[in-house]
């Protein structure tokens, strides 16, 4: 079974392009162009020029020896929370902004979450001169508010999303708003493996050098290239994407994926949409979707902002489906004891989504000689206030 995207644009049967007539020419240029573009030579050589100078590349490979004494087994953490902004979201518009940039595009938006992508996609637009516009819920604004600071530090202008829930869902229906509007001169770079095809393949491409560091690192440190597991959190689902890529026709390598169960899967405030979703289409492709059985999108919810969000990409549900990945759930309060608990063993303060990953470890029976691999996709500066607040720092 190939677990990638075929020449329709589909994983299995997920994915394809479903977009408004005024889009056609955008996604329709992005797809004649990106594969060409991107195995350029040239497009090659700034793209790791930059990964290794501007981003930090290679992020560590690091042991956390306390942290397996406790679950008794040899558990790694692939840093990415020591790139440049702080996440793995600056390794895909790192590749965007020069993809626009060869599309002669003037103009960049992007919508954001947690606030991580907007602050790589405003970083690299500073890097290049583009004009900026960040779309971000009127609620992840409030609780994400040092992230908005950088955005508007780099130049972004940050536009407030106020309709639904005021989060991810609804920040990412304002951007294709605005891109509908504005087709010849701008960009829109999607921060997740979502969205109409090429994005979830494109994506998932410039997050894929996460597994592939993680592979020679590991045979560096322990012999092999493969663990026993490789975990990441998901709610697009790009940094677990980039962490399985390497490893999905590796079938002895168990891949797991961490949704957000906010205050349970079945409390109605969750977001754990592989548990809760069925088949449908958001934001330009057919994925697993949490929705009325008359099609109308659920609201979702996690205090994880960048997990809050009502679908998945469709190569994670392609994933699902086949069964090559488990796809599991844990709750906010989960999540935040996990990260406490990886702060005090290792001194790592992990992003509230990265902490929902190392939760689903205490559901998990070890030998004793596994090698577990984790995404340790953010720091978590930007969620000291939710820390603060639930356990009355």
């Amino acid at each position: 079974m190939s677990y990638h995207v075929n020449e329709r644009g589909y994983f299995g049967t997920f994915g394809g392009a479903y977009i408004p007539e005024m889009l056609y020419p955008n996604v329709e240029e992005l797809r004649e162009k990106y594969l060409v573009i991107m195995s350029d030579p040239k497009f090659q050589e700034e793209y790791q020029q930059l990964l290794r100078d501007y981003v930090g590349r290679p992020s560590p490979l690091y042991f956390a020896g306390r942290l397996s004494k406790k679950y008794g087994a040899n558990i790694f953490l692939k840093r990415e929370d020591l790139n440049h902004t702080g996440a793995h979201k600056i390794n895909n518009t790192v590749g965007q902004i020069l993809l626009a940039e060869r599309l002669g595009k003037k103009r960049i938006i992007a919508e954001t979450g947690a606030g991580q992508h907007g602050v790589a996609t405003a970083t690299v637009c500073a890097l290049k001169g583009i004009e900026c516009v960040v779309y971000m819920g009127a609620v992840d604004i409030e609780r994400q508010a040092p992230n908005v600071a950088r955005m508007k530090m780099m130049g972004a202008t940050v536009i407030p999303a106020t309709s639904g829930s005021q989060t991810l869902k609804d920040a990412t229906n304002e951007a294709l708003r605005d891109w509908i509007n504005n087709p010849v001169d701008t960009h829109y770079i999607i921060g997740s493996v979502v969205g109409p095809h090429p994005y979830p393949d494109m994506v998932a491409r410039f997050q894929a050098i996460i597994s592939e560091e993680t592979k020679w690192q590991l045979k560096e440190k322990t012999g092999k290239e493969n663990p026993d597991y490789v975990m990441a959190c998901v709610g697009g689902g790009s940094n677990a994407i980039g962490m399985f890529y390497h490893f999905l026709n590796d079938e002895d390598v168990k891949l797991i994926a961490v949704e957000a169960a906010g205050k349970g899967v079945d409390s109605g405030e969750s977001a754990a949409t592989t548990y809760l979703g069925t088949e449908g289409v958001l934001h330009g492709s057919r994925s697993i979707v949490m929705q009325t059985p008359d099609g109308q999108v659920i609201e979702p919810y996690s205090i994880s902002a960048g997990l809050d969000y009502p679908g998945i990409g469709p190569q994670h549900a392609h994933l699902h489906t086949s069964k090559r990945a488990l796809y599991v759930s844990v709750t906010d309060d989960e999540a935040l004891n996990a990260g406490l608990e990886l702060t005090r063993l290792e001194g790592i303060i992990p992003a509230i989504e990265s902490a929902h990953a190392f939760a689903y470890l205490d559901k998990m029976k070890f030998k004793g000689d596994e090698t577990v691999v984790v995404c340790l996709s953010g720091r978590g500066d930007k969620d000291l206030a939710n820390y603060m607040n639930y356990f009355g720092f």
